[in-house]
């Protein structure tokens, strides 16, 4: 029974009410017991303690049989959009109810009393029954508020974690989608390696794709990982490049060791790297110079535009899968610039996932 049973308790009631009750029921009938009973039946201890008890029995009996009617009106009516015709029934049964409490148990009080040979009759005292019945309603009004509030808090609850599920899964696919544009880039540079090199940089290629891989793998299921690691794998990521461009590709670092412990999202370094060298001509007559610096929590990533003469065809995943993953972390903007033949993007750099 819910009376008895925490667990039903805070499922019907919102809130476990063993104290609220019994401290309810004590104060209420010694407030009732005050205003209710003349003078003259507070004339000794006994008759104190008698009226004190008629009026805890009483009270006990509209606590409990109201609660009860609130419990299995909530069982029939748990939703917020039945709230209206819930609430309705209850005042219809707290009016029908509290008469026929008042009438049942003032007549079981008297007969009571009587075998302890005191008289006492039972009468039906309509000013009493309405200060009763708005006792009651109150009542029952805080239980309705604490149900109202904890239903609230479930449900913006629930509401948040379908939210994290959702972003997580947004995150998931965006992660997924910068692996094989990273894979279909690799692949084209090998291609281009075995086609100009021997076969022992074409090894030595592999052995360098595989250190990136490894690097993929160990933070796949990241949405954040220390600026420190990500530049390591960019580092050997420019490394493969390097074996393609040789000094036709410069990287300039400039990189603050105080701020190696912020946060960035997986692989977006690497991604603006990669398309900075996809989408500007690399060569001995126009060197490409990325800058790679750290700023006031971001990180710069620049280079001079040096636009090709047949454009290579682009999958649009880069900028935009950036620009989605860190929209879906935190408020803080990747901010991309255009401004006298440069290009830039400055990336966020978080202490803990916000």
């Amino acid at each position: 029974m819910p009376i008895f049973d925490k667990k039903k308790r805070l499922q019907y009631l919102g809130f476990d009410d063993f104290w609220f009750s019994v401290l309810g029921i004590i104060l209420l009938s010694t407030i009732t017991n005050y205003l209710f009973n003349a003078p003259e039946k507070r004339a000794s201890i006994t008759l104190v303690f008698i009226g004190w008890f008629a009026a805890f029995s009483n009270t006990m009996c509209y606590w409990l049989g109201t609660r009860l009617i609130l419990i299995e009106l909530r069982k029939k009516y748990p939703d917020f959009k039945d709230d209206v015709i819930r609430i309705f029934l209850l005042l219809l049964c707290i009016v029908v109810v509290t008469p026929v409490i008042d009438m049942v148990m003032g007549n079981f009080l008297a007969w009571v009393f009587r075998l302890f040979g005191y008289t006492s009759s039972y009468n039906f005292i309509l000013k009493i029954i309405i200060p009763v019945f708005l006792i009651v309603v109150m009542m029952m009004a805080i239980y309705e508020a604490m149900y109202f509030y904890a239903r609230l808090k479930k449900s913006i609850r629930e509401e948040e974690q379908l939210k994290r599920v959702m972003v997580q899964a947004q995150l998931d696919t965006l992660r997924n989608q910068a692996r094989p544009h990273f894979l279909f880039n690799s692949l084209n540079t090998l291609r281009d390696i075995i086609d100009q090199e021997d076969k022992e940089e074409a090894k030595v290629f592999v052995d360098k794709l595989s250190d990136v891989y490894r690097f993929i793998l160990e933070s796949g299921s990241s949405n954040l990982i220390p600026l420190e690691k990500e530049i390591q794998f960019v580092r050997s990521y420019v490394h493969i490049q390097l074996e393609r461009f040789g000094t036709n590709l410069i990287i300039q670092w400039e990189i603050s060791q105080d701020i190696l412990q912020y946060q960035i999202v997986p692989m977006s370094l690497q991604l603006l790297v990669e398309n900075a060298i996809k989408h500007n001509v690399v060569s001995k007559a126009k060197p490409l110079v990325v800058v790679i610096k750290t700023g006031n929590k971001t990180l710069f990533v620049g280079n001079r535009i040096q636009a090709k003469s047949t454009k290579t065809p682009s999958t649009k995943i880069g900028l935009k899968n950036i620009k989605e993953r860190y929209a879906l972390i935190t408020r803080e903007p990747v901010t991309i610039s255009t401004k006298d033949s440069y290009f830039s993007v400055e990336l966020p750099l978080l202490k803990t996932m916000t």
